[in-house]
């Protein structure tokens, strides 16, 4: 899995430093960032303090772990469907 440059509380330490400084290009050239980059982190990560970066992460890892766990359980079902519909 690709590592990430930047850890969140980065990230919206970059955030806050463009949104003081008004100049979002200068901002990018300073932390070497794509604008692509700076505007996916501001729609993602805006208006959000470190601690709440935290909770979105480990929240997304819940759900990750979660999804998983409903594919192996579908995937259990479906194989019990198929040995019960068969006539022996």
């Amino acid at each position: 899995m690709k590592r990430a440059r930047f850890a969140e509380e980065q990230i919206i330490g970059i955030l806050k430093a463009a949104e003081a400084a008004g100049n979002i290009r200068e901002v990018c050239r300073e932390h070497n960032i794509t604008e692509q980059t700076f505007y996916r982190w501001r729609r993602k990560y805006g208006g959000m303090d470190v601690s709440e970066a935290r909770k979105l992460r480990d929240l997304e890892r819940e759900n990750t772990e979660l999804k998983k766990m409903v594919a192996d359980l579908s995937l259990d079902n479906r194989m019990l469907k198929e040995i019960n519909s068969k006539k022996w």
